[in-house]
């Protein structure tokens, strides 16, 4: 017997919230990154959530900023490849770490905490970790409600 699924919906956001999440964002974007970083940190946290609308939200956002298909198809292997800078591999393991807590993995070590410092100012790391963090709502938010990918928000 096949199960039938209901549609969640979330339609309804409060404005409060959204303006909260537009700060974030702000933020986030204001801090010195690269943008194309900040779409493979959401990409690599999204994809390790099985967040469907946040892999192709990511992926259109890092294609919109010149990313390659290349580097893109990579990021699940990233470890495995020779398309990342060492600064983009501090914060992809940053993502993975701060976002597989729920593995019983060990989080982020004094390792991984101190190869993204050698690599980001202050002002920066707090926007990655902010990145990271904001994605995990979005995938929580996106898994609970069974929101699809390629539905324009």
């Amino acid at each position: 017997m096949e199960e039938t699924r209901t549609k969640r919906t979330s339609d309804s956001a409060n404005p409060e919230v959204i303006s909260a999440i537009q700060q974030l964002n702000r933020a986030i974007h204001s801090a010195g990154v690269d943008p194309r970083l900040l779409s493979l940190v959401h990409l690599r946290a999204s994809q390790i959530n099985g967040c469907s609308p946040c892999v192709h939200a990511s992926i259109q956002s890092a294609k919109k900023q010149g990313e390659s298909d290349e580097r893109l198809h990579s990021v699940a292997a990233w470890r495995e490849t020779p398309f990342f800078s060492d600064e983009e591999r501090a914060a992809l393991q940053l993502a993975e770490a701060a976002t597989r807590l729920q593995d019983g993995a060990a989080g982020v070590t004094d390792e991984i905490w101190d190869d993204a410092t050698d690599h980001f100012d202050e002002k920066q790391l707090n926007a990655i970790i902010l990145e990271i963090a904001l994605t995990n709502f979005f995938n929580r938010i996106n898994r609970t409600v069974r929101e699809q990918a390629g539905k324009s928000w």
